[in-house]
């Protein structure tokens, strides 16, 4: 079973294929996974289903200090990086100073490092809390996730914790007015006996429907890169990819493919 975790609040840079030069913050617990979802792709593992309701997070004050001891160190070797990115061992938006570390954050990437971007890859599950929307509304990439057109497909591949409907999650997107990145996965592959593919060209036409309602200013489209919990996931080939991003600019979107 797939389940690569970050065991340092702020960790890297790593050079990712979408950020470019990435220094990561990890709001979540650094020897478990916490989050929202169990995506069958997911790189951390399986969402671990005793997980305790209050996990140990880090606090608003250590991630600010260790945020700044890491920009001071990567400052004085000339190496700074093009994102500053909340990810790591789930859904960053869980945290419930995540309204505040944001501010904090915004502020020491002016004072160390004002070329980066502050980036978040969320899973959108947390969006209609009124602190964490705001917040995520002062970011410069702001990324959530989409890899589905229907609730079916949603429930099998991101396999949402809570009821979350799917209605909820793309009227929450739509509330960005365009704001917005929206990260897709495509992949192919048999969850319990059961098909799981959001490549057919009725799963691409309802997810880009949608899309057409988001108004995101970009998509990107990805495809699995590293070892899946759910063993015989498919790597979509990028010529695949390729033909639903020309859909996507059809629709009058920006899209990038990434392998």
């Amino acid at each position: 079973m797939a389940g690569f975790l970050f065991h340092e609040v702020v960790f890297g840079p790593v050079r990712s294929r979408r950020l470019g030069l990435s220094l990561g913050i990890n709001l979540l617990p650094l020897h478990t996974k916490y989050c929202s979802f169990n995506c069958i792709y997911c790189e951390c593992g399986w969402t671990p289903k005793n997980t305790p309701a209050a996990p140990h997070l880090p606090s608003r004050e250590e991630v600010s200090r260790f945020l700044a001891q890491r920009l001071q160190q990567l400052a004085g070797e000339q190496y700074l990086p093009d994102s500053l990115t909340y990810a790591g061992n789930g859904e960053p938006t869980l945290h419930p100073d995540f309204a505040g570390i944001v501010d904090d954050t915004m502020l020491l990437r002016d004072q160390y490092a004002p070329g980066a971007r502050v980036t978040v890859l969320s899973n959108a599950s947390r969006i209609a809390v009124p602190a964490v929307f705001n917040a995520l509304k002062k970011l410069d990439n702001n990324i959530q996730k989409l890899d589905a057109g229907d609730e079916k497909m949603f429930r099998l591949i991101n396999n949402p914790f809570d009821p979350l409907p799917f209605d909820t999650l793309i009227d929450g997107l739509c509330r960005f007015n365009g704001d917005v990145i929206i990260q897709s996965m495509f992949l192919r592959g048999i969850l319990k006996g059961e098909v799981v593919d959001n490549t057919t060209v009725s799963g691409v036409d309802a997810w880009l429907q949608h899309l057409v309602q988001i108004k995101p200013k970009l998509v990107m489209i990805y495809p699995v890169a590293r070892e899946t919990p759910v063993h015989g996931i498919e790597k979509i080939p990028l010529a695949e990819l390729n033909t639903i991003a020309e859909k996507v600019r059809g629709a009058g979107l920006n899209v990038t493919v990434y392998e």
